[in-house]
C-alpha cells in the first residue's frame, strides 16, 4: 500500500488521471484501495476484482506505449463522510492523433480509509453517440 494520503476524493482522482497520462503503474496503484471487493471495468472489457487483477489490467494498458491526455468534463459529484461517487466524461486525446476519440463515461467511487481516500471502483464505457453532442440518448 502507498504512503501517499489523499485528503480528498478529488486529490485521489487527480492522481488517478495523472498516473494514467504518465503511464506510471506505481502511481496508478497508489490510488487504489487494497480490498478484495475493489473493482475496475475498462471500456468494453471484463470485470477485474481485487488488487492483483486490477494491477495486471493496468500493467497491460500502461505498457502498451500509448500516451493519452485527459480532459474531464460533465462532472457530477456526490459525497458523504465515507464514500464519494464521481461520474465524469473523459475526453481523451492520444499523442500523435489528430481526430477526436469517442468520449468515455466513467464512474469513480472513492472510500475514506485510514490512509486517506482510495478508489474502490472505476467503471468506464464509451459514451452513446448522442452524448458526444450534449443530448440524452433515446431509449428507442
Amino acid at each position: 500500500m502507498s504512503d501517499i494520503e489523499f485528503a480528498t476524493p478529488q486529490e485521489a482522482e487527480q492522481a488517478f488521471y495523472q498516473a494514467f497520462e504518465r503511464a506510471d503503474l506505481p502511481a496508478m496503484m497508489s490510488v487504489w484501495a487494497d480490498l478484495p471487493n475493489t473493482v475496475c471495468i475498462h471500456p468494453l472489457g471484463p470485470r477485474h476484482q481485487g488488487r492483483t487483477q486490477i494491477e495486471a489490467s493496468w500493467r497491460e494498458i500502461l505498457s502498451a506505449g500509448l500516451r493519452l491526455r485527459f480532459t474531464i468534463t460533465e462532472t457530477q459529484y456526490t459525497q458523504d463522510a465515507l464514500l464519494a461517487v464521481h461520474v465524469v466524461q473523459e475526453n481523451i486525446q492520444a499523442t500523435g492523433e489528430s481526430g477526436r476519440r469517442t468520449p468515455i463515461l466513467s464512474t469513480n467511487i472513492y472510500q475514506l480509509m485510514d490512509s486517506g481516500w482510495r478508489m474502490i471502483l472505476h467503471h468506464a464505457s464509451p459514451a452513446p453517440r448522442a452524448a458526444e453532442h450534449g443530448r440524452s440518448p433515446s431509449l428507442h
